[in-house]
């Protein structure tokens, strides 16, 4: 697949998704999902926010992709997986050790997610080797 033709492709599956999700939660009677109000709250006009829904243009930058992601209840590292996009801080994190990071993520890649949070407690208990 081309570069063009997967971003167009996540594009549409990003656009797709948060206007399902914002038109589901204004369905069940909250007048604050509309696509105006919502639009309003993160800082975009809503025209844009409108032709972001249709996947007339693309995913908005990642500041207003977690703004939208806090407005919806999702988590924003999956609106930006979606619009084809990796969070900066994350980014920052790899480019500082890219070889070990890239080592990691290759073989953890096929892992269950269960494995996946394990490892991720232990880290975050404290547990592993060399840890301060």
């Amino acid at each position: 697949m081309n570069y063009e033709l997967h971003n167009t492709y996540m594009s549409l599956i990003f656009s797709n998704f948060i206007r399902e999700k914002r038109v589901s939660l204004h369905g069940a009677g909250d007048r604050r999902f509309s696509q105006r109000q919502v639009a309003l709250r993160i800082g975009v006009q809503p025209t844009y926010l409108s032709q972001v829904e249709q996947g007339k243009t693309a995913p908005p930058s990642e500041e207003k992709i977690v703004a939208l992601a806090h407005e919806l209840g999702e988590d924003p590292d999956f609106l930006l997986a979606l619009a084809g996009k990796v969070a900066s801080d994350l980014q920052h994190i790899i480019r500082e050790r890219p070889v070990i990071y890239g080592r990691l993520i290759r073989t953890l890649g096929d892992e269950p997610d269960e494995a996946l949070h394990y490892v991720i407690d232990q880290a975050e208990q404290g547990y592993l080797p060399g840890r301060r």
